[in-house]
Parts: C-alpha cells; structure tokens; sequence
C-alpha cells in the first residue's frame, strides 16, 4: 500500500516508464527508410491539456487522468482476519488517456502503435518502476490494462475537452491501494448498565442488563 502520493506517483511512473523504453527503441532505428522520429512524453494536467491545441511541432505522447473511482470489487472487503485494528486501505482505478500528437501522420501513428505495444508486453509496473515518493510496498503491483471504450465513450470525453480530437487509447490502472493513517478499536464498544434491587430477604443484589 502507499500513501497519498500514489495516484500521481501513478501516472508519473507510466510517463517514465514509456519515455525510458522509447530511447533504445529509436536509437536503434535511428536511420534508413523506417527511421523512428523523436518523441517527448508528458502527464498533462487538464490546464495543460488545454494548452496542447497550440502546442509546437514536436512528436509528443502525452498521458492524462481523467476519472478516478473505488474499485468495484474491493469497495466493501474486509481484513481476512477479521480484524478492525487498521482501516482497509482506499482501493482506486484511475482512468488514463494516452494521446498521440503530430502534425505528421506517420509519427503519430507509429508513436501510439509503439505505446500500446509496450503496454501489451509489459501490463504491469511494480516498486522497481513506481516512483518513491508514495512510497509503495515491496509487494505493490499496479496493472494497467485497455479501457473498455465505445466510440461513443470516447467521443463524449473528447466533448468535454478544449482540444479537438487527436488520435488517442485508453487504459485503467489498477488496483491503486492508498493506506489509511486512521486506526480503528479491535474490539467493539459494549453498553452496559447496572441495576440494584432487593431480594425478598432484603439482600441487595447486582443486575446487568
């Protein structure tokens, strides 16, 4: 589990992940006819989402979180061990698009087609990939897998946002597990009231109810 730095931490880590395994990928196919063009890769807030419209010639692929919901299936779990001494952790699914931009066909489509490849290999980032700062567990694995998203999804996301259109996928991490710092009692609170009366011989005597 990590802290609250996780869901940054998160797509942070994706951004470097792909930016590191782009370098040796265009490096060796630096030149002849299917030379790889540069590429930069960026997690984009929404103001500098707005901002991409107007961005400048570079090749870029950019990653952009836009939704965050518990996941369904850890919403209502319980410790194993019956135990409410910690507070189940807060289990998150963030939603990501990744976008490519160019004003050149063949490198945006080569960019995303690339991207998506090394996410089908490699679905999943572990400590050795997330970045410290959440500072995640040794036994923290997030997937990241494809979105299931019609052309009607994508086109109401793309609705909402400043940029038109660009060429672009979506993929869900999960299960982002964020601990919580508030300690529960390991034992319920128990009411119990005292009442004193007298037996027939005048002995008083002690009742609980």
């Amino acid at each position: 589990m990590a802290n609250v730095w996780a869901i940054h931490s998160v797509g942070d880590s994706l951004v470097e992940y792909l930016r590191d395994s782009y370098e040796p990928f265009s490096q060796a196919n630096e030149s002849g006819p299917n030379a790889v063009p540069d590429c930069t890769f960026k997690l984009l807030s929404s103001l500098a989402l707005d901002d991409m419209e107007s961005a400048d010639d570079d090749n870029q692929l950019s990653i952009y979180l836009y939704r965050v919901n518990i996941n369904e299936h850890l919403r209502n779990s319980r410790q194993a061990n019956g135990s409410s001494q910690q507070k189940e952790p807060l289990s998150l699914d963030l939603h990501f698009l990744m976008t490519a931009w160019s004003k050149n066909a063949m490198a945006e489509q080569l960019i995303l087609a690339w991207a998506m490849r090394q996410l089908h290999d490699h679905p999943l980032l572990d400590r050795s990939y997330l970045s410290a700062q959440a500072n995640w567990n040794r036994e923290d694995v997030v997937q990241i897998i494809p979105a299931e998203l019609t052309h009607e999804d994508m086109m109401r996301i793309w609705d909402t946002l400043k940029p038109a259109y660009r060429l672009s996928f979506g993929y869900v991490a999960r299960v982002v597990r964020i601990e919580s710092e508030q300690v529960g009692s390991d034992l319920p609170v128990v009411a119990t009231r005292m009442v004193w009366g007298e037996l027939a011989e005048n002995e008083p005597v002690e009742r609980a109810s």
